[in-house]
């Protein structure tokens, strides 16, 4: 069956223009701020503090690249318009029929951890401001499109609530967070240190986003042994895949920890890790609980784990069929978002997402292909309903 309705996309990165804290920090910092610097060779790379960015910039904007990685678009000028102009995103949501897109960063990495390479706290708090302010300054040709996600200058918990506080008044979403602080040398994510931060969440109606590669994953990004061992792109595959199911294995530390019972208003997404692998996670959890009894030591759970992780975790789809055809029951689907993760490397682009959705969705219930492709990220995000239905992929939209 041929879906021809609106969707919502749960997962997309924006790839920040070179002036977005050079343009924004006080004159204090402007020699510290992170900058975009184009080498001899034209290759658009960002100075950020003591060290340069890996992975140059046209690597998280590779969507309609006709080349595969490692090849990727050597600068902006090279890039689809659509990674870092607004107004040309909002051309190609219309194209493809997504009537509104969740925005995450790049830069400043998928759990704001790349500013503590900055080692300033006041530059660290700063820029993560500023890039506040800046996402919101981008979405402003058509608000009720995009779905800002909010950084947070996690290092620092008293910050960090008044960050959420003014993201909230902002127009943000939903708020950035680590999966795994103690890879930064702090408490882990059940800690009562952390508590501020989730009732922060609770008390502005914000989710809490725990992306993918927010721990630290440098060691399987840059491992030449690993590249000449068994290839550039097989590599690649393992490696991607297994930074997927990383999240996972965090998201069962983060439910075991007891901040979902003793949060009852949290919710949690677990965004870009794909669905999968949840009934596995949940019958584990359980199994793993009564084997235990870990009830005695947490007397906060009232319920099993995966009645935690059903009511209060979302999670996102990108290229799943498998999963969706098969244990949707056992997923979910209330919990379920779709996603594309435009415009990086893995991303599904063009022709691709109607495909996509075609494939995995088309032989669900109308209500259930409603839940999963809008209004589970439309309740969740508060996005208004479309003025319009969409026309097709020849992006005119019917009045």
């Amino acid at each position: 069956m041929e879906c021809t309705d609106w969707f919502i996309d749960a997962d997309t990165h924006v790839t920040e223009p070179g002036d977005v804290w050079t343009s924004r920090l006080s004159k204090k910092f402007q020699d510290a701020a992170p900058k975009m610097i184009r080498t001899d060779e034209g290759v658009d790379i960002w100075h950020f503090g003591s060290t340069e960015r890996a992975i140059p910039v046209g690597a998280t904007a590779m969507a309609g690249w006709p080349e595969p990685f490692p090849s990727f678009p050597k600068n902006l000028d090279e890039c689809t318009a659509g990674a870092y102009d607004a107004t040309s995103r909002l051309a190609y949501m219309d194209e493809i029929g997504a009537w509104a897109m969740a925005l995450y960063p790049n830069v400043g990495g998928f759990g704001s951890e790349t500013f503590l390479g900055l080692k300033d706290p006041e530059l660290m708090l700063e820029c993560v401001r500023a890039y506040n302010d800046w996402l919101i300054d981008w979405i402003s040709p058509d608000p009720r499109r995009f779905i800002p996600v909010m950084a947070t200058p996690f290092w620092d918990v008293e910050a960090a609530v008044k960050e959420i506080h003014r993201g909230r008044d902002l127009g943000h979403r939903a708020v950035l967070f680590t999966s795994a602080p103690q890879d930064f040398g702090m408490p882990f994510i059940g800690d009562d240190h952390w508590d501020p931060i989730w009732k922060a969440a609770q008390e502005v109606d914000l989710p809490i986003s725990l992306h993918i590669g927010s721990g630290d994953f440098s060691d399987q990004l840059h491992n030449p042994a690993h590249f000449s061992a068994h290839g550039i792109a097989p590599t690649t595959v393992s490696t991607s895949m297994s930074i997927l199911l990383t999240n996972g294995i965090q998201l069962m530390d983060v439910v075991m920890s007891g901040i979902l019972p003793k949060n009852p208003d949290l919710r949690l997404v677990s965004v870009e890790s794909g669905v999968g692998w949840i009934p596995f996670v949940k019958e584990a959890l359980d199994h793993g609980f009564n084997y235990t009894r870990a009830y005695n030591e947490k007397p906060e759970f009232a319920k099993l784990p995966s009645e935690y992780i059903l009511e209060q975790v979302w999670s996102c789809t990108l290229f799943e069929e498998y999963g969706i055809h098969t244990m949707l029951d056992d997923i979910g689907e209330d919990r379920v978002m779709f996603e594309t993760d435009y415009p990086h490397p893995i991303c599904l682009y063009g022709e691709e997402v109607r495909e996509k959705i075609d494939a995995a969705f088309g032989g669900l219930s109308e209500a259930s292909r409603k839940k999963i492709l809008f209004s589970n990220a439309a309740e969740l995000y508060g996005v208004p309903e479309p003025d319009r239905a969409w026309g097709g992929p020849s992006g005119d939209a019917l009045t």
